[in-house]
């Protein structure tokens, strides 16, 4: 008989089942191949757990958590303080927020091959810092702490390791922040005097040590040291581990991560930071069998006979004996190992009986209060007397009793509809669904912090019953295609509002009084919405009409209204919320839709606005040549103001004609991922010889398509200044760039989002006049941000400035001294 359990454990049950089930939302099935099966199986006679603590998304030792998961069969989890929103982006545009969600999902999709788990805190990447000081002035220290504490006492590691050892700053001021607070996490975690708000949920939890994994030897380190080969070749993947890694690296594909993978010895350093003593080994003295468990000997037993007699022909076969140690594990007391164990059971038993579930919905989405039909689809493929019993969703509050025979290899299906509720939350990742500051998410639901990304929106549990016993397996509801190129594809069910409205630019901006038309795409998420749409904001901009009526009769459907927009007489900013009345309720979101290949489909609903700027300064506007780099927003920008703006493809860099653009710009890494520079960069240059404009914006130095892309020598170098509000002096202030057509104070630098410049230019020939200087404090003036040089007839600015943060963002200054940049050839 089932032992009764207490709240804590049933929530701990859950938790941990959601945890390891965790990256395969979008996917069905979940079956392993004979390699990964047989690694599971030794997974299962293993309890040891390790927590591993870095600052980003790509701070994370892959060949490290390949060897502990798939070599050591350590229970093994990642921990990043950030989801990386203040990284830069290689494959788009995306940037803040968005490129947080992808960077969420390319840990993912790591884990899915390293084989660890994920976890974050609330705290946001807001940009390269330099100190674990500056660092904390954006960060709050206390609730990051908190809830590195809350992920140790819901994973309860044996051991921490961290990417960066105490004291050093690991060249990012994050990075020494994470390792400060992995030993402050480390020693608060097992003291109940620490956050005792959590101890409802979880209990104190005392890791037995920590590590950190260095980089180097250092000279007179008296810690003990302990050298791992992570390079040893496992057989079973046909890989070695930093083979694994490689392939797992590689999905960090927002930071140009791609890795080769290298095989042979390869050794990692692990330094002992505190705790009990170990020379020897990581685990040394801790026990990782199932002895650690009161009664767990007999488990330990069976399994191990299970191991000896596996037959990766026929697992099947294994599938008895598996059942016997899930009934033996319902006899022991629960605790957090009998939990993690009971969920990679089910998992085995799945894969060993070739158990196909999937749960497919007709449509990808759904608003509150729809009827949504849904399609379980489940085969059992080897000769086990497999029975399903029931299919339910506790969501919806829909169950059905099937007792149906799962003969071999025949499909079975369920069909039937779900009711969504009303009051069904939108499928909004919950980092973001509260207002949050420039350094810290809001998450208040203490149970969903740490959490990668939320649970699956409609959950389909299955009952599965063999030889008297039943088994529950969750199978989310998802979507499936099929594309004529990539074949099956899944997607997420997502639950949305029944309308979104996103307008057609992110940022508009004035250059007179002259109004400007105001596009808005309604989106409906259901059949037959009409209602009145409005923008709201404040009286100083006139907006007409008032309201706009839109009908859409077909779900999915889209329709564009146009406003008319005049802005105030003087100077002034402005955000303009639309507003969808549909049925007496207001739905304000904007739909934000994320696709690459690498990921599944990410959806986000911000606020639908648009940020409005009157500046009190002549736009002389023209015709601008934009060279595309790794994605920006800049072009959009431009077009904004005024400007005529061309997207330069390869065809046109290679034989078009430049003489009707009054400037040409390159986009942010530009020379780093347009090979075809290479080939017409003189035409370029020749551009500019004869009376041109070119500004290239940021490149990074390693990975330069070319040595040189100036008319003069210069080199870039890592240089940036990353306070936002650093001073901004003017070397030359009766420059041409700082005096025509806008003439340009220190007023302008205010408002800067994020960060001053980043790759700025430590050399330079004498040709270059350097314009800007700013540093960051307690460092040297960076003159390089901002290079200008006349040749020819023309002009080539170098710009190092983040204007690929700022004009997106809206910061009037940033436009300004943008438009005398375009203007240079003009004026000089």
């Amino acid at each position: 008989m089932m032992k009764k359990h207490s709240y804590k454990s049933i929530f701990f049950t859950i938790f941990a089942a959601f945890l390891i089930s965790h990256h395969v939302i979008a996917q069905p099935g979940a079956i392993r191949d004979s390699g990964e099966l047989q690694i599971a199986l030794n997974k299962l006679t293993t309890l040891g757990s390790v927590l591993y603590i870095g600052a980003h998304p790509d701070d994370e030792n892959t060949a490290v958590l390949a060897y502990l998961v798939k070599g050591k069969k350590y229970r093994t989890a990642y921990l990043s303080l950030t989801r990386g929103d203040g990284g830069q982006n290689l494959i788009g545009s995306e940037k803040g927020v968005e490129i947080g969600i992808i960077r969420t999902q390319e840990l993912l999709e790591a884990r899915n091959i390293d084989g660890a788990e994920q976890y974050f805190t609330r705290a946001i990447d807001f940009g390269y810092s330099k100190t674990a000081e500056e660092t904390f002035n954006f960060w709050d220290r206390g609730k990051v702490l908190a809830d590195m504490v809350w992920v140790i006492r819901t994973f309860c590691p044996d051991l921490i390791m961290t990417r960066f050892p105490p004291g050093q700053s690991g060249g990012h001021g994050h990075h020494a922040a994470s390792a400060l607070l992995a030993l402050q996490a480390f020693k608060a975690a097992a003291d109940p005097a620490q956050f005792p708000e959590q101890l409802k949920f979880v209990k104190p939890w005392k890791t037995r040590r920590i590590f950190a994994n260095t980089f180097r030897i250092e000279q007179g380190d008296k810690n003990p040291l302990i050298r791992v080969n992570v390079g040893e070749y496992n057989p079973l993947p046909g890989k070695s581990y930093t083979e694994i890694a490689a392939l797992s690296r590689s999905m960090h594909k927002t930071q140009g991560f791609g890795a080769a993978g290298r095989r042979g010895i390869q050794y990692d350093n692990f330094v002992l930071v505190d705790g009990d003593p170990a020379s020897n080994d990581l685990f040394e003295g801790i026990d990782t069998t199932w002895n650690r468990i009161p009664g767990g000997q007999r488990t330990g037993k069976m399994l191990q006979k299970i191991l000896k007699t596996f037959d990766p022909q026929n697992p099947s076969k294994s599938v008895p004996d598996l059942l016997a140690v899930y009934e033996e594990l319902n006899k022991l007391q629960e605790n957090e190992w009998v939990a993690v164990k009971r969920q990679e059971l089910l998992k085995i038993i799945q894969s060993c009986a070739g158990l196909w579930i999937e749960a497919v919905s007709t449509g990808f989405s759904a608003v509150p209060g729809e009827q949504v039909p849904f399609r379980i689809t489940m085969v059992n493929r080897s000769d086990l007397p497999l029975k399903l019993g029931k299919v339910s969703c506790p969501e919806c509050g829909f169950t059905s009793l099937e007792n149906r025979d799962l003969a071999d290899n025949v499909p079975v299906t369920v069909e039937n509809t779900l009711h969504i509720p009303a009051a069904c939350p939108i499928s909004q990742p919950y980092w973001l669904e509260e207002p949050f500051s420039e350094g810290m998410f809001s998450v208040s639901n203490q149970r969903m912090i740490g959490l990668a990304e939320n649970p699956p929106s409609i959950r389909i549990l299955v009952t599965v019953s063999c030889g008297g016993l039943f088994l529950e397996y969750p199978a989310p509801l998802i979507f499936r295609w099929t594309d004529r190129v990539d074949g099956e594809l899944y997607r997420p069910f997502e639950i949305r509002p029944p309308a979104t409205c996103n307008f057609n630019e992110n940022v508009c901006v004035f250059g007179n009084n002259s109004s400007k038309k105001i596009t808005v795409g309604i989106k409906s998420h259901a059949s037959n919405i009409s209602g009145l749409l409005r923008l709201s904001g404040t009286d100083s901009w006139k907006v007409e009409p008032k309201t706009i009526p839109f009908s859409i009769a077909e779900k999915n459907g889209e329709q564009q209204v146009t406003f008319t927009l005049s802005p105030p007489e003087n100077f002034g900013e402005a955000v303009l919320v639309a507003q969808a009345e549909i049925n007496g309720k207001t739905y304000d979101r904007a739909l934000v839709e994320i696709s690459h290949p690498h990921i599944k489909k990410q959806v986000y609903f911000p606020q639908s606005s648009i940020k409005t700027v009157k500046l009190d300064s002549p736009m002389p506007g023209g015709k601008i040549g934009y060279v595309m780099g790794s994605g920006d927003e800049i072009p959009g920008a431009l077009h904004s103001l005024g400007y005529d703006v061309a997207l330069m493809v390869d065809e046109m860099l290679a034989a078009g004609d430049f003489s009707s653009f009054d400037a040409i710009i390159t986009g942010v890494r530009a020379y780093n991922t347009r090979e075809i520079l290479k080939a017409t960069q003189s035409r370029l240059l020749e551009y500019v010889r004869n009376g041109g404009t070119v500004i290239v914006q940021y490149n990074v130095p390693s990975g330069l398509l070319m040595g040189n892309f100036g008319p003069y020598p210069f080199t870039i170098g890592n240089d940036r200044v990353s306070v936002e509000t650093a001073p901004v002096s003017f070397i030359k202030p009766d420059h041409p760039l700082l005096q025509v057509p806008n003439r340009i104070t220190a007023a302008d630098f205010d408002g800067w989002v994020q960060e001053r410049g980043l790759y700025f230019a430590t050399q330079w020939d004498e040709h270059y006049e350097p314009v800007l200087s700013c540093h960051d404090p307690n460092e040297p003036d960076r003159k390089g941000g901002m290079l200008y040089a006349r040749y020819g007839k023309g002009v080539f600015i170098y710009s190092g400035y983040a204007w690929f943060r700022q004009l997106p963002a809206g910061v009037p200054g940033a436009y300004r001294l943008f438009v005398n940049m375009i203007s240079s050839g003009k004026n000089q």
